[in-house]
């Protein structure tokens, strides 16, 4: 009798999440890959992107400038969007957008911001109005960046579990490919989800913690 094996579906390994687009984000894939959905992910650090802000756009001329180390957790390549929506006299609200154009979180005028970029907005003396903004551009350097199976022993970050593959990708020796992983506030069913072959249960707890510090909670 033929044994018939199914693959795992996109996203089925999610019992919940918070908001579809909040929860995803849209991911290189390294080259030589084959990845399944619901694959356990990490994420290459070597290399260092060049993170680079433009100035204000629009009435305000309070001053960005990027931290020391402007790229932090999940950071994407790409142009980040910052957009005043709530001008108060010498302060400020702004949102910030990833490069798909996805709500990263709220910030405050002279408040230091760490979302993925790291920043801080001076007050200037005209204040900011609703819809100025400012473009923060993010340049891969080298590898950095890119995501592939996680590898408990691993030099490069991919030994650090960064998200879940939503849908199956494959990627060629030369070539890399676009994907979208779970990165956030969900809670997933540990049963779908794909491993290292022969991960120690040591290794595959750390990894669920460092899921869990990411705002995934694996369930079994």
């Amino acid at each position: 009798m033929t044994t018939l094996t199914a693959t795992p579906h996109p996203g089925e390994y999610l019992m919940f999440e918070s908001d579809h687009e909040r929860a995803h984000d849209q991911v290189t894939v390294a080259i030589s890959q084959t990845l399944v959905a619901g694959q356990v992910i990490g994420k290459v650090t070597v290399g260092t992107p060049t993170v680079t802000a433009s100035a204000v756009s629009g009435t305000g001329n309070g001053v960005l400038t990027l931290a020391g180390t402007p790229y932090v957790a999940n950071c994407q390549p790409g142009i980040y969007k910052i957009v005043f929506i709530e001008p108060i006299t010498n302060l400020g609200t702004f949102a910030v957008f990833d490069p798909f154009g996805v709500l990263v979180e709220k910030g405050f005028v002279g408040t230091a911001f760490s979302n993925q970029i790291a920043f801080t907005i001076a007050d200037g003396a005209t204040d900011f109005l609703a819809g100025d903004n400012f473009t923060i551009t993010v340049t891969p350097g080298g590898t950095w960046g890119q995501v592939k199976a996680l590898d408990t022993t691993a030099t490069d970050g991919a030994a650090l579990a960064a998200g879940i593959l939503f849908s199956p990708v494959t990627t060629g020796g030369s070539a890399t490919a676009r994907g979208v992983i779970t990165a956030r506030a969900c809670t997933v069913d540990g049963n779908k989800l794909t491993w290292p072959s022969g991960i120690s249960a040591g290794n595959k707890a750390t990894a669920i913690a460092q899921l869990a510090a990411l705002g995934i909670i694996v369930r079994t």
